[in-house]
């Protein structure tokens, strides 16, 4: 089965319907199903192969170098049919991120210690007071961390779900009282959804909030549907914030 997702965290147990993939929750209808996409969908932008190295200046060496070591992940390399043939097609932004977080490191890391720190789920441990310092969340998100956790310091899981809601709460998608709805779903549930591409989907009806991380496959899409007075909050790409997060923890440590 293709499509995967996870419903985390409300107020109230899920109780099944008539499908394994279609949820009841507190008055929501949650309804997952797979859409034969693929798991960068055709309209998402794409760079190819031979504009990617004439953009960055890197060499075709360098790029395969970077994949043989895990630096760019297997599923960026996407193969498409063209009129010439067989091409390949890159997630324009996220190649190009990556491109660039590798170089800011590489003057000072080997391959193997960037591929650690780039990996889906970096071992790293940060302070909680430098996430302020360096403006990757504000003050007061730090402070609702405190109150809410009792942790001093977070690990990247923590971080990226601490980041995720301070977009959220300055964005007025969310209320503070909702924010470890979110904290809890990327704490908990992160790491198995990683390496792939992944939104998180916030959802409101009749004052009850969920969320829900979506994974896709690249044998095969994932969608998800809500019924039609659910409100859907937010979407976000967690794939692109994660990877914003990784370069901007890394231009932080730069700057101590």
């Amino acid at each position: 089965m293709a499509a995967r997702f996870a419903l985390l965290h409300t107020a109230e147990p899920l109780q099944p319907l008539f499908s394994p993939l279609c949820f009841s929750v507190a008055n929501v209808t949650v309804l997952c199903y797979d859409t034969a996409r693929e798991a960068f969908p055709v309209d998402e932008d794409l760079i190819s192969k031979k504009e990617l190295l004439d953009l960055t200046g890197i060499s075709y060496g360098q790029l395969y170098r970077w994949k043989r070591k895990r630096l760019i992940p297997e599923d960026w390399f996407i193969r498409r049919s063209t009129f010439t043939g067989q091409e390949t097609f890159f997630p324009r932004d996220k190649i190009l991120a990556r491109i660039e977080l590798i170089r800011n490191m590489k003057e000072d890391l080997s391959l193997d210690e960037i591929a650690h720190r780039v990996s889906p789920v970096p071992d790293v441990t940060v302070p909680l007071d430098d996430l302020a310092k360096h403006h990757i969340v504000t003050q007061t998100t730090c402070e609702w961390c405190r109150a809410a956790s009792g942790q001093a310091t977070l690990v990247f899981a923590e971080v990226l779900a601490l980041s995720v809601i301070d977009e959220l709460i300055r964005g007025g998608h969310i209320a503070w009282g909702e924010a470890d709805i979110v904290w809890r779903a990327l704490r908990e549930h992160y790491a198995r959804f990683a390496e792939r591409p992944t939104t998180l989907v916030f959802v409101r009806k009749l004052g009850v909030s969920t969320c829900a991380m979506v994974a896709a496959r690249q044998e095969g899409g994932a969608d998800i549907e809500f019924e039609g007075e659910a409100h859907v909050v937010a979407r976000m790409d967690l794939t692109a914030a994660a990877e914003a997060l990784k370069l901007r923890l890394t231009e932080a440590g730069e700057r101590g």
